[in-house]
């Protein structure tokens, strides 16, 4: 199967099946990659995910994310972030084992997520109890028949390299967000790309212009508005192989649907 350029459902700013179907057909796009913690423990989950596929929209991939991650700030997610909050780790993994089990019944076979910030040395504690949790959320997963993807920006692309090899998880991929490096100040996007390339299960479609004031957030613009080069981006991406869906995420401005058509038409320029 050759890639897919696909859109993240919660970057549509819609609601329910009907709505997102709807949306959808004003754009070229018909694939997308569904935020599957809003959904767990939800009856109809299922039908509405049929109904979806039945209009011919089909899902890439999942998303997991937990309760209380503060984005607030650099400082807030650092602290929040991903499986890092020893006091919320409990509730976390059941939540990962229902993610995974929901995974399982809807036929998807690669989630992605945010580890939070793993450390850049290899010595200490805090990075062993954070590998070891992601471990065990690799491991829900594998069981259930999916793969996961850490999603970049919260580490260098060094230190996530580094990580994956000391997890020896082969199922345990990266998903690669180009603005990510940008917004989080954690550097080049291309360079980052190839260093982590044959880890890479999936890309998102993203570009964002750097903080001018370092410890602070960067700004996320439309695709080929930002600090991205998307040609050199795309000529390392598009040689990844086995070939990864191209996922648009849009997380901020005010014309979300014009926005992804933009970044769409400029990905189908690049693949193929």
């Amino acid at each position: 199967m050759g890639s897919r350029i696909a859109v993240c459902c919660w970057s549509l700013g819609v609601q329910g099946p009907g709505e997102l179907i709807s949306t959808l057909r004003g754009t070229p796009i018909d694939a997308l990659q569904l935020a599957l913690s809003p959904l767990a423990g939800i009856a109809s989950v299922a039908d509405d995910v049929a109904r979806i596929r039945d209009a011919g929209i089909e899902v890439v991939s999942g998303m997991l994310a937990f309760a209380g991650e503060d984005y607030s700030t650099l400082d807030t997610i650092a602290r929040t972030g991903g499986v890092r909050r020893d006091e919320a780790w409990p509730e976390h993994r059941a939540h990962a084992a229902s993610v995974a089990a929901l995974a399982e019944e809807l036929g998807i076979d690669l989630v992605t997520f945010h580890a939070g910030f793993i450390p850049e040395s290899r010595d200490g504690a805090e990075r062993a109890r954070l590998l070891d949790r992601l471990r065990e959320v690799t491991d829900l997963f594998a069981d259930r028949g999916a793969r996961v993807a850490l999603e970049t920006g919260q580490e260098t692309a060094t230190t996530l390299r580094q990580a994956l090899a000391d997890l020896d998880r082969p199922e345990l991929g990266v998903n690669f967000d180009p603005a990510n490096m940008i917004l989080y100040g954690k550097g080049d996007p291309v360079a980052a790309l190839r260093m982590l390339a044959d880890r890479v299960l999936q890309i998102h479609v993203k570009d964002a212009i750097p903080t001018a004031t370092p410890g602070t957030w960067g700004c996320e613009v439309p695709v080929g508005d930002g600090a991205v080069d998307w040609p050199a981006f795309f000529e390392v991406a598009t040689a990844i192989d086995p070939p990864v869906d191209f996922v648009i995420e849009r997380e901020a401005g005010e014309n979300r649907v014009a926005d992804i058509v933009q970044a769409h038409d400029l990905t189908a320029r690049f693949v193929k």
